[in-house]
């Protein structure tokens, strides 16, 4: 997100407590600071995109004590909605706006300018950071109040977890049958009927058995796979087919591929076929 930013002529300021991605921001172009709330100092718009609730936290802590005030925060991680909310109410305290924005997407899939942003939050707020967002998406819908941004990134990824099990379920199926998976995806991928964005993105890593660099890490994708069953139980939905493709992505973990694409189920679903 950093490099699309620069590219399209903004300062970008950053932090990250990994000393290597403060020094790819660097490279890049973009000036690396010792904190949070240095960023929050510098910023007019301020951008978070974390792995953890934890990072959120942290980051909201270091933003908040920052001098600034009355400006957005556009909160771009996938994490449940409690603690979001959590992060919105800190924020509302020193007078700064939270928008709840995350991505679903790739980083590959950004430079194929096929993110979806599902924008939500205060109205106004969002109509100003929508130029900003569309650097790096051209679709960028408003879906409602906050929170309901999370809801909808939970939906993407319940499919895409169904749709990954899926597809390397059909290669293996069409591998047992003897025939070429590269075949089979070349065939299918295109359809306007079956072919999805999943099926050619992943079906393609499954094709070549090559699972690195990772598109998105077993390791990490586990995480969101907790968060939507949280999210399923506590509303009560009914998921037989997400809660039937979780333990496959569990077997990936175990059978050692965490930092692995999450294409490599194919290996899981190969190993257990006979």
């Amino acid at each position: 997100m950093a490099e699309a930013f620069l590219e399209a002529g903004y300062t970008v300021y950053g932090y990250d407590p990994v000393t290597a991605a403060a020094q790819r921001l660097k490279r890049a172009g973009g000036k690396p600071l010792a904190s949070a709330t240095e960023v929050a100092e510098r910023a007019d718009v301020l951008i978070t995109s974390l792995a953890s609730s934890a990072a959120l936290r942290d980051a909201v802590r270091g933003i908040s004590r920052a001098s600034r005030r009355k400006r957005v925060v556009i909160e771009m991680s996938t994490l449940p909605i409690a603690d979001k909310e959590r992060a919105r109410r800190d924020l509302a305290r020193v007078e700064i706006v939270a928008l709840d924005c995350p991505v679903s997407g790739t980083a590959v899939r950004l430079k194929q300018r096929t993110w979806t942003i599902f924008m939500s939050g205060d109205k106004r707020a969002c109509n100003r950071a929508e130029g900003m967002l569309r650097v790096l998406a051209d679709n960028v819908p408003y879906v409602g109040a906050y929170g309901n941004g999370t809801k909808m990134k939970f939906i993407a990824n319940h499919l895409v977890a169904i749709l990954n099990v899926a597809s390397a379920e059909a290669l293996v199926f069409g591998r047992r049958m003897g025939l070429d998976a590269r075949r089979v995806l070349e065939i299918f991928g295109p359809s306007p009927v079956v072919g999805t964005g999943v099926f050619r993105l992943r079906g393609e890593l499954m094709a070549k058995r090559r699972y690195k660099p990772p598109t998105m890490k077993i390791a990490v994708w586990q995480k969101d796979m907790r968060i939507i069953g949280q999210m399923a139980r506590a509303v009560g939905a009914a998921t037989p087919l997400f809660r039937a493709s979780a333990p496959v992505f569990t077997a990936a973990l175990k059978q050692g591929y965490g930092d692995a694409d999450t294409a490599s189920v194919f290996e899981v679903l190969e190993r257990s076929s006979s």
